[in-house]
């Protein structure tokens, strides 16, 4: 049984390592002057709190125990490894990894680590969080599942049955507070609430199931930071019911995660406001009937981020295959140029069903009653749009981890079922030790994901967020892979959903902040203030 207090102990002897290596960058000229172990720090930070986060998940029961402290093993391991030879960067001496080396030694030891091949762990999500769970994930297996391989295959659309579904189901409204017609009443129930649900339509399929409600998510949240009560009553009970579904309009060809650079322009005139200008990857675009679209309303690059508002633009349904509008002025009765707004679809190798696009809006206009808080919303768009990302970034993880837990049964499955020379590949220590290693990623990814919600519940854990998913995206990767390979050739085939898992998880940590970005220019500078 693992022992809680030797397990804390070399978790804090593990941190003070982490905020030397903070502390040699605070005196090397911070995170810009030292990018490569900025990231490494960032990244190894993010596993360490997912393993503490994990010590609760561990009091609960022997397999619980286990399954946390092979994942603590296996964080301080991957430290050793990041900074091995590269001691004296990190403010280290020879000996630092010896207090670590028994530990390491027991809990990654191919005997202890078959004994877990074929135990995932209890969730304990509590009674009212297990029916969320049972609920959604039947409405996956049921609804979703018989899609998912078509859609990713023939990049069709999201069946219309699946969104109505959904909607019924009251996925749509997890966030939005019932006044509005939603299910939230605040707190750490709907932030917990929404990552459950999330999880369960991941396992199903990330295109088709996990992040449909991603984007009214978005929405919502920047809505209730900044929206006017006008704004808060029209909109929110429409995302609730899914009368109307909403993509995110924040990424141009030339600025991605650098949203302070966006030149998109949105110029002031009679009644409301022209929009210039291009945007990329925008999701399920086609579909959506209104886009949250942030764009320069101040000329004055200078301003950088404080320039930016955030705009409700409006438009009819378009077709997956690429769309085009005109809006005529003179007949809206205006007097300027009409207006145009085209959208090409952006081919991907996976995440398929929801489309991605990229925009151009010529002289598109927007009424005034659709700039996000109105006049008091002028150049406050970023702000309002972070509200929004930051938890996105934990409905991130939460689909990581459910698209992690779906590859793992698909391997656990194939694993009892393939006979190679005589016996079932289950039964090789190389395979057991895989799938165990599977495990104890997933479930405390699981755990810590949750912890995370509970603290957004709180008004605290943007920091968790960004480190949750940093954590579990780049995990999602891995996991997937190696449930790939105990397929063996038929992993490569289309013929099983193991490589559709694998290719959906590779776009993990590109989107909702790439991962190197995430890594600098937040958990990484968090990282060197609360150090300083």
């Amino acid at each position: 049984m693992l022992d809680l207090d030797v397990a804390a102990a070399l978790i804090d002897q593990a941190d003070d390592v982490l905020t030397g290596a903070v502390r040699q960058l605070a005196t090397r000229g911070g995170v810009d002057a030292n990018e490569t172990l900025a990231y490494d720090v960032a990244h190894a930070a993010s596993a360490l709190a997912t393993a503490r986060s994990s010590l609760t998940y561990a009091a609960k029961g022997e397999v619980e125990a286990q399954l946390v402290a092979t994942f603590l093993a296996l964080v301080l391991a991957d430290l050793a490894t990041r900074a091995l030879g590269r001691e004296a960067s990190w403010g280290l001496d020879a000996e630092w990894f010896t207090p670590f080396q028994s530990f390491v030694a027991t809990y990654r030891d191919p005997s202890f680590l078959s004994t877990l091949a074929e135990s995932p762990g209890p969730r304990h999500l509590g009674e009212d969080f297990a029916m969320v769970a049972e609920l959604f994930h039947r409405f996956a297996d049921e609804q979703v599942r018989p899609h998912a391989e078509h859609v990713h295959r023939t990049n069709a659309d999201i069946p219309e049955s699946i969104i109505e579904g959904l909607s019924e189901l009251g996925g749509f409204g997890l966030s939005i507070p019932e006044a509005f017609g939603g299910s939230s009443s605040g707190g750490e129930s709907e932030y917990v609430g929404m990552v459950v649900a999330t999880e369960e339509l991941s396992w199903a399929s990330l295109g088709v199931g996990g992040s449909l409600i991603t984007r009214p998510e978005i929405l919502t949240r920047a809505l209730l930071h900044g929206g006017t009560k006008e704004q808060q009553a029209h909109w929110l009970p429409r995302l609730a019911s899914a009368e109307t579904l909403c993509a995110i309009a924040v990424t141009e060809p030339d600025y991605g995660s650098d949203v302070a650079g966006l030149t998109t322009s949105a110029t002031k005139t009679m009644g409301g406001w022209l929009i210039n200008g291009a945007k990329t990857w925008c999701t399920f675009a086609a579909r959506a009937e209104v886009l949250l679209l942030l764009a320069r309303t101040d000329p004055d690059r200078t301003l950088a981020h404080r320039g930016l508002s955030l705009f409700l633009v409006e438009k009819p349904r378009g077709d997956s295959h690429g769309f085009l509008f005109h809006q005529d002025s003179k007949s809206e009765g205006r007097d300027d140029a009409d207006g145009r707004f085209e959208g090409r679809p952006i081919d991907t190798i996976g995440y398929r069903g929801m489309h991605s696009y990229e925009l151009s809006f010529d002289n598109w206009f927007v009424p005034d009653e659709n700039l996000v808080g109105a006049e008091a919303g002028l150049g406050k768009g970023f702000y309002y749009q972070m509200a929004g990302f930051e938890n996105g970034r934990l409905q991130t993880a939460a689909r990581a981890i459910g698209v992690m837990q779906a590859a793992y049964d698909a391997a656990l499955e194939y694993a009892r079922t393939r006979v190679v020379f005589g016996e079932a590949i289950l039964d090789f220590e190389l395979t057991r030790t895989k799938l165990a290693t599977m495990a104890a990623v997933i479930q405390c990814a699981r755990q810590f994901s949750l912890d995370v919600a509970r603290q957004m519940g709180r008004g605290s854990g943007t920091l968790e967020a960004s480190m949750a998913k940093a954590y579990v995206c780049r995990a999602a990767e891995w996991v997937t892979r190696e449930a790939m390979q105990i397929h063996g050739g038929m992993g490569y085939a289309e013929e099983y959903p193991v490589s559709r898992y694998f290719l959906d998880a590779r776009v993990l940590s590109i989107f909702e902040g790439a991962d190197e970005t995430l890594c600098l220019k937040v958990i990484a500078r968090r990282l060197l203030e609360n150090v300083s």
